[in-house]
């Protein structure tokens, strides 16, 4: 048992760090990976961002709101159709009641 509780414990053994193979080539030649990734461009670009207006703010509510109905209309729809289920399984289970009392 460690006499400070506190004090982390030294790994038993050491890590085996193993090199690269640099003697294989590369399958996608010298330049692979690309240096400034799978883009074309280089340099320093910049990237403008505008405030939205009112009329911007009042597009992006209605497409939240277009949105929203349609999902609550799933939903109604999906709780709709179980009415139909519940009452067939209500008839079965009163059909079955007066079949099983004879």
């Amino acid at each position: 048992m460690a006499r400070d509780p506190n004090k982390p414990e030294r790994p038993r053994v050491e890590p085996e760090i193993i090199p690269p193979d640099r003697s294989a080539p590369s399958d996608r030649g010298p330049t692979w990976p690309p240096p400034y990734g799978f883009t074309q461009m280089r340099g320093t670009h910049r990237i403008y961002v505008g405030r939205i207006g009112p009329l911007g703010f009042a597009i992006i509510m209605l497409v939240v709101g277009l949105f929203a109905a349609i999902m609550l209309l799933l939903l109604i729809g999906a709780a709709l159709i179980w009415i139909p289920v519940v009452a067939v399984l209500v008839v079965i289970a009163a059909i079955s009641g007066v079949v099983r009392r004879l």
